[in-house]
């Protein structure tokens, strides 16, 4: 995967572990910039690694309002993930106003949904809890650009 073809053009490195559950080192590539980030369609994408598994996130529409954000997980080798569940949780980057996590729901063997009523505008965190088995949960963020 050509992740400059996609407009990826930020790296960050994160390496985390509380309460004995690996929350993995992440390397998430997010779009910084309004014509990185936005599709014909409007919907912002980013792309988030770990040692254990890529999400493929596109939240749609990239702007204020009720939005959906789907959710494509894969093993490090590509292959598709069906992971037993995925969350997601929002915090406002500049009030630090946080939503309540949201479960997703299953779309397929590797796609997860989730709805949200009401985005604001300007960067939140985007952070996913994924749970592979019943003893191995990977949970990683990155920011998103809300217009």
């Amino acid at each position: 995967m050509d992740l400059i073809g996609l407009g990826m053009n930020l790296y960050r490195f994160v390496k985390v572990a509380t309460c004995g559950t690996l929350v993995a080192t992440a390397l998430a590539f997010v779009a910084t910039s309004p014509l990185a980030a936005a599709t014909d369609d409007d919907s912002f994408f980013t792309h988030l690694h770990t040692e254990k598994a890529m999400a493929n996130v596109t939240v749609s529409p990239g702007r204020a309002g009720p939005v959906e954000i789907t959710i494509q997980l894969e093993t490090t080798d590509e292959v598709p993930l069906a992971a037993k569940a995925v969350s997601v949780t929002l915090a406002d980057v500049q009030t630090g106003k946080r939503l309540a996590p949201v479960e997703a729901s299953r779309e397929g063997v590797d796609g997860w949904r989730v709805k949200v009523a009401q985005l604001t505008p300007g960067r939140w965190m985007l952070g996913l809890g994924i749970s592979i088995s019943e003893t191995d949960h990977v949970s990683v963020e990155s920011p998103i650009l809300i217009k």
